[in-house]
């Protein structure tokens, strides 16, 4: 119609991202995780992943070199964004049983809310941690969390809550397991057991048992 303003197109979000690399390395690590923890490593196809950020593929080998570049990137990726969120808890500000709880109920909740960090730990553990063993960042990513751990065990000894001499690696290993084994079992045990595991009430019920069974752990002995 005469008089009328012209259409705008709207940019094409590929050529947008072109020019974020942030942005755009953000698409394909989002992309890549739900590609891969859909499909495993093995299944998991770098087109279907770029076409998943919305990139043109060869973004993807600009940034990560390869898939299996790609893959470690989202390992690292994830586990930054766990360790991250634990140090935001400010857990060593809080006394010692406080602390210890909001630990204990901050690392069952991501377990509920982030099923592919538990899907990425099952397929690199099949791999016997082949990726993650080439990482240089690994190990100082979780640094953080054994020093937060280790504060609240030295205080919690020194106050008489907690008993001395726990190794705080073995204790988090301890927290993580009796999370990740529910989670990554509840199918198969909802069927034994005839009960839903997945239910919510259920789901609240595992995190004050997780909390009971390690403070239970932590407790003095009495002479």
């Amino acid at each position: 119609m005469e008089g009328s303003l012209p259409k705008t197109r709207s940019k094409p979000r590929a050529a947008s991202l072109t020019r974020d690399p942030e942005r755009t390395r953000a698409a394909i690590l989002r992309a890549a995780t739900a590609e891969i923890t859909a499909k495993g490593l093995t299944g998991a196809r770098v087109d279907a992943i770029a076409a998943r950020a919305g990139v043109n593929k060869r973004m993807l080998y600009h940034y990560f070199g390869d898939k299996q570049g790609l893959y470690l990137a989202v390992l690292e990726h994830t586990y930054a964004a766990i360790r991250a969120a634990e140090i935001g808890l400010n857990l060593t500000e809080l006394d010692p049983v406080a602390g210890m709880r909001k630990l204990v109920l901050f690392t069952w909740q991501y377990f509920i809310d982030h099923p592919e960090f538990l899907s990425l730990l099952a397929t690199e553990n099949m791999n016997r941690a082949a990726y993650l063993k080439t990482s240089k960042q690994i190990r100082t990513l979780h640094a953080p969390l054994v020093g937060m751990i280790e504060v609240l065990l030295k205080r919690g000894a020194a106050e008489k809550v907690f008993r001395a001499g726990i190794d705080p690696i073995e204790l988090y290993i301890s927290i993580a397991a009796l999370g990740f084994f529910y989670m990554s079992n509840r199918h198969t045990l909802s069927t034994i057991f005839g009960e839903n595991l997945s239910a919510p009430e259920r789901l609240v019920r595992r995190g004050e048992h997780i909390v009971e069974v390690i403070l239970a752990y932590l407790k003095p002995t009495k002479l």
